[in-house]
């Protein structure tokens, strides 16, 4: 099984030609981000792509940003990702990664979403992985779990940095339900949380150590499930971002690392982590 790294469009500021030359310069594989609306754009970003040889994941938020509208119904929900699938899918994306549903719907709904989702991106003849996030259906474990066993085909987009704001602990007291998840794991975002936040200040730093092994003991039991559902590829995003995730330094509101910096050193971690996996194997 081979590893395959994306940089993440999330708290980049320039457009998607000077994103596909960074993510060359910085030794990843592909973008994930979501697709322009633009059609004059996208074609521009899919010759791109294939110009630099780089994949693309394309990322779709329903009803709204990484947080939904709260009064989107869910037929807006489902309006919004047939839209965005079709933004996405001229793109030839490896698969979507969305955030979809409301954290605020009973589980019945979500899971009506969901069902509903998965056959509509069918019909688009693209892969979807949903993503365990904050204020979406996903936003904790045991809904999760829940959830997944209503629908044994879902596959999953797994950033528990999450859950371990939502549960006010590293989720090392719930192995098994992310046991019972992995199988569902299709991608990884590679961000680290901790207590009381989705993003520790810099995953190197010595007093997050034990978050940072939580967080790589929970993606090796994924990798472990992907090569014994014989998976080629696995794939990654390393997701420090901005909007209240990266630290700041009161009243300057001087960052405490650089964005990219901090996801390329956990480009690089993981690189290396998953050589150490796969040497084990």
């Amino acid at each position: 099984m081979q590893l395959k790294l994306f940089k993440t469009l999330w708290g980049f500021d320039g457009n998607y030609a000077s994103s596909l030359e960074q993510a060359l310069s910085d030794g990843f594989d592909g973008i994930e981000g979501p697709a322009p609306e633009a059609q004059r754009t996208a074609d521009r970003f899919r010759h791109q792509l294939a110009e630099h040889q780089l994949e693309y994941i394309a990322e779709i938020t329903t009803a709204g940003s990484y947080v939904p509208d709260r009064l989107a119904t869910l037929e807006h929900h489902l309006d919004s990702l047939i839209h965005k699938l079709s933004l996405s899918r001229p793109l030839d994306p490896l698969f979507v990664t969305c955030l979809g549903g409301c954290d605020a719907w009973p589980e019945s709904l979500n899971i009506e979403f969901f069902g509903r989702a998965i056959e509509i991106a069918k019909q688009f003849e693209v892969a979807i992985s949903f993503e365990t996030h904050r204020g979406r259906a996903l936003f904790n474990p045991w809904v999760t779990q829940r959830i997944v066993q209503q629908l044994p085909d879902m596959l999953l987009t797994c950033d528990f940095s999450h859950w371990c704001v939502v549960c006010e602990r590293l989720v090392d007291t719930e192995l098994d339900i992310i046991g019972e998840l992995a199988p569902h794991a299709h991608h990884i975002h590679a961000r680290v949380g901790y207590d009381q936040g989705p993003q520790v200040p810099h995953p190197a730093a010595p007093e997050y150590a034990n978050a940072l092994v939580s967080h790589q003991s929970w993606w090796e039991l994924i990798w472990q499930s992907q090569k014994e559902r014989r998976y080629a590829l696995s794939t990654m995003t390393p997701e420090f971002g901005p909007d209240g995730y990266l630290h700041e330094a009161p009243f300057s509101r001087e960052p405490v690392a650089e964005l990219r910096d901090l996801n390329n050193w956990m480009a690089s971690s993981e690189r290396e982590h998953f050589e150490t996996f796969s040497s084990r194997q």
